[in-house]
């Protein structure tokens, strides 16, 4: 779903693809930067006292948990701890 006309999305693909390969990287860096950030935010607001082993499953579940089966995540989960 999107909400951008598709004149504004086909303008910032434009401005973008402008852009070279090492500052669309540098981009996608920041943003991820800033998406964690958010999150660790939130889940240490929501479990004020959390230990950062548990914060590192609480991420790791947060972003990944969808990609991987319940043996492979319960394994992760396990190395995490």
């Amino acid at each position: 779903m999107t909400d951008t006309p598709p004149a504004v999305a086909a303008e910032i693909d434009a401005l973008l693809a402008r852009r070279s390969g090492a500052d669309r990287l540098r981009m996608t860096c920041e943003m991820f930067d800033l998406a964690r950030a958010l999150a660790v935010a939130a889940i240490k607001a929501e479990e004020p006292g959390i230990d950062a082993a548990q914060l590192r499953v609480r991420l790791f579940e947060r972003f990944y948990a969808g990609d991987f089966t319940h043996q492979d995540r319960a394994r992760i989960v396990a190395t995490l701890r």
